[in-house]
């Protein structure tokens, strides 16, 4: 069996997007340089994950001592990116996430894989993605912000609201 790896060294673009309103929106992970347009499908769960996880390695690398990497703490102006997706083609839907830290080009290092699906294929599917620490800051906080603009929380059962509205069982003390 054969992989077909969609490979991304130093990205135009690479950002978490939604389609859809709060309550049945659906998130992909789009990853642009040049022409090459890959996007993803993803869950809310794991664009939230991928985002706190990014994060944190950034502010692990902040920490080491004689830390050669200029890591930011907040987001560069230059690299916030709120544009809409582009042209939405789904490649597969995210199952595995790898993240890691490459020290020679200073960036980090996300593998993607395909949720295990029940009809296999004859080729298996990945993305490579290697983002310098700046863009993946601005990654990180885009993917907080549109996790975040989705239904508000009940402050009663801690779950969703629809807007049509909520009906909920508070926690029993």
């Amino acid at each position: 069996m054969s992989t077909r790896v969609h490979e991304f060294s130093w990205p135009d673009r690479v950002v978490v997007g939604v389609i859809g309103d709060p309550g049945s929106r659906a998130f992909y992970l789009q990853v642009r340089a040049a022409k090459q347009l890959v996007t993803l499908a993803l869950e809310k769960q794991q664009s939230a994950a991928l985002a706190e996880k990014i994060d944190e390695i950034l502010d692990q690398l902040r920490t080491l001592d004689g830390n050669p990497y200029s890591v930011p703490t907040g987001t560069p102006a230059e690299l916030v990116d709120n544009d809409p997706l582009e042209a939405v083609e789904v490649e597969f839907r995210i199952g595995p996430i790898s993240l890691g830290w490459d020290a020679s080009t200073s960036q980090i290092v996300i593998e993607l894989y395909p949720l295990e699906e029940e009809e296999p294929t004859d080729v298996d599917e990945m993305l490579l993605v290697r983002i310098p620490v700046g863009t993946a800051r601005a990654f990180a906080k885009r993917t907080r912000e549109i996790v975040a603009a989705g239904r508000p929380m009940c402050p009663l059962c801690g779950y969703p609201m629809d807007p049509e509205g909520h009906v909920c069982t508070p926690p029993e003390d």
